[in-house]
């Protein structure tokens, strides 16, 4: 019975293509682009998705670029195609979707998007696009979500062995930024000119000598330092380098732990900094990367499980393009 119908089809395609013409001019403002199966893909249908999907008429398209414009049409009608062959499944599987299913995806769009109704609607005229447009074309999303569900993600298992195979592969993408415990003795003082500040520089060094000759950093922070974390030892925790100011992170780059560095000027005083530990850049596998890359990896299943899935569908259904 399916042989007959296609064998049918043409005479359908006559017909339309004489409804769509004009008695007048004799030109033909829509005609059938593709057969699916037992349903049709119409120019009017293909040159409206083209203007939703790019933004532009396919005149105007097809100006700007004759190439661009032919490879663009193909797509989208490749994906027309896909679309009414999923449709096809759908029905075949009988996957529905409630009214209520449809209501609760509504919602759901407008909790993420702190939209009200109201604001839904007055952003759907925007694009050209009624309310109850929308709720069918959600419902053909929603029907299609089931099937690719149903057809394709059904059974993906992404096993240990992968994670960590994409992980060695790509450890660079997984690296944790190199970080830097810093303490800090602040000597405060406003003095705009190098000569006013020499008297605290002196004292800055003085600082430094007494450290070096065995002082502890903290205690001497605790009883001279008037700036942040003074009470904890001027012990101010951990920075990453790239988030320090220029003059900062110079100096620290040039310090081992445990070394302290030469008085730093500065408009409201002098500073003495100690690097108290270093933690440098190296590749984790913790639970964040863990599930960053199952998604990838679940996506990319998915994505080649589909292609194989409607290559197959294609396959096995009738479909003609005429152009």
């Amino acid at each position: 019975m399916k042989y007959v119908k296609n064998l049918l089809l043409p005479v359908f395609v006559i017909i339309t293509i004489g409804f769509f013409s004009s008695p007048v001019s004799g030109e033909i403002c829509n005609r059938v682009v593709a057969l699916v199966n037992d349903d049709i893909i119409t120019l009017y249908e293909l040159n409206q998705r083209i203007n939703r999907l790019t933004g532009f008429k396919p005149v105007s398209l097809k100006m700007q670029d004759q190439n661009n414009f032919i490879q663009t049409r193909r797509k989208i009608l490749d994906l027309l195609i896909d679309e009414k062959l999923t449709k096809d499944k759908i029905q075949e599987l009988g996957i529905t979707v409630t009214p209520k299913e449809v209501d609760n995806a509504i919602e759901m769009v407008k909790k993420n998007n702190s939209l009200t109704h109201e604001d839904l609607v007055a952003a759907l005229k925007k694009q050209g696009i009624d309310y109850e447009s929308y709720r069918r074309n959600l419902k053909t999303e929603l029907e299609r979500m089931r099937l690719i569900n149903f057809e394709v993600k059904s059974n993906i298992i992404i096993r240990e062995e992968e994670i960590i195979a994409y992980y060695n592969a790509h450890k660079n993408k997984f690296n944790t930024e190199e970080q830097v415990r810093l303490a800090i003795i602040f000597l405060k003082q406003n003095l705009p000119s190098d000569q006013e500040k020499k008297p605290l520089i002196d004292k800055a060094k003085e600082i430094i000598n007494r450290i070096n000759n065995g002082e502890d950093f903290g205690e001497l922070a605790k009883k001279i330092s008037q700036g942040p974390g003074a009470l904890d030892g001027g012990d101010l925790g951990f920075f990453k380098i790239s988030r320090l100011d220029s003059q900062l992170r110079k100096v620290v780059s040039n310090l081992s732990e445990g070394e302290i560095s030469d008085p730093i000027i500065m408009p409201s005083g002098i500073q003495i900094v100690k690097v108290v530990e270093k933690q440098k850049k190296k590749a984790k596998l913790d639970a964040d990367s863990r599930d960053a890359i199952y998604r990838i990896l679940y996506k990319e299943e998915v994505n080649r499980r589909y292609s194989s899935w409607i290559k197959e569908l294609k396959e096995k259904s009738y479909t003609k393009i005429i152009f």
